[in-house]
């Protein structure tokens, strides 16, 4: 299953080198290179870690609907960008942009780590992650508010949708080493989150140490799913959906979860990026959007599935 899914994203990738706008094929090298290979990248970037962070908060909070976005970092990182068009800064220096969201991110991740820290479970987790998702949530909604003028508005409402357009290799080189820490901190937890199937109180006597494992995976995602909203902006029901979609084939076991939704993540990220281009519209169709058009069937017929069984 792994291989299958691993395979499929290197498809979808080669693909994504071969369609533009103006439909199928490489017209300039120069194209080839400075747009579609980092779009590329960082699609496949954005689906892996948004697909493995879900799984692990799935398998540590023991509930298939979590998502990256109960953190609260997809909110951080959204407040930091917020503010730099809100200033202005994204017009004179674009780069001021992912960094903003970065430094949201990473504020977010500060504040919800203090919280959960107190405790050290996966329930304190959630509910600091709530938290800062309200918090930086309201946050966002003021600055839109009081917006300086309407074309900042704008720009801040299409960012907050979600988009790989006009990302270049500056944005590969902020978010991919954020995102490669990230994996490697997540990927290995799966023999804690199979403990963790069993409760806190289980793995516990297992010896596994909860709190250190609640602290490893919320520092983990913190740091892929950060990345990826500063650079790409609200990019929904991947960790959410990627997850479940393979759940079937591979079992219920947490471990085995985390490679197969990672790549199921950036596989499914990497063909909504595809077919933003290949929608025949003026402009071109928000990836946020395209992937919530996915994501939500799936997500109600996961809900319906589940409320059918004894």
């Amino acid at each position: 299953m792994t291989r299958a899914l691993a395979a499929l994203a290197g498809a979808l990738a080669l693909l994504s080198l071969l369609v533009g706008r103006a439909g199928f094929g490489v017209v300039d090298t120069a194209i080839l290179w400075e747009l579609r290979a980092p779009r590329t990248v960082l699609a496949l970037a954005v689906g892996a870690g948004l697909g493995l962070s879900g799984a692990v908060l799935q398998g540590l909070l023991r509930n298939r609907l979590a998502d990256p976005g109960l953190l609260g970092v997809t909110g951080g990182a959204s407040l930091g960008a917020v503010l730099v068009y809100y200033y202005g800064l994204a017009a004179t220096l674009p780069v001021t942009l992912p960094l903003g969201g970065l430094a949201g991110a990473g504020l977010a991740a500060a504040a919800i780590l203090a919280l959960a820290s107190r405790t050290g479970t996966g329930a304190a987790l959630l509910l600091a992650g709530l938290a800062v998702a309200s918090l930086t949530g309201a946050a966002v909604a003021v600055a839109l508010s009081f917006a300086p003028n309407p074309f900042a508005l704008a720009e801040i409402t299409v960012w907050l949708l979600g988009s790989l357009e006009d990302r270049g290799w500056r944005e590969v080189l902020l978010a991919l080493p954020a995102v490669l820490a990230g994996a490697a901190l997540l990927l290995g937890l799966g023999r804690r989150l199979d403990a963790l199937s069993l409760g806190e109180a289980g793995a516990a006597s297992l010896g596994v140490d909860v709190p250190g494992t609640v602290r490893r995976a919320a520092l983990g995602a913190a740091l892929a799913v950060g990345a990826t909203a500063a650079v790409a902006g609200g990019v929904g029901f991947v960790g959410l959906i990627a997850p479940n979609l393979v759940r079937g084939p591979v079992g219920e076991r947490p471990g085995a979860l985390l490679l197969p939704a990672m790549f199921a993540g950036a596989a499914i990220v990497a063909a909504a990026d595809i077919a933003v281009r290949l929608v025949p519209l003026q402009q071109e169709m928000r990836l946020g959007v395209v992937t919530a058009l996915i994501g939500a069937p799936l997500l109600l017929r996961l809900v319906v599935t589940r409320s059918e069984r004894p």
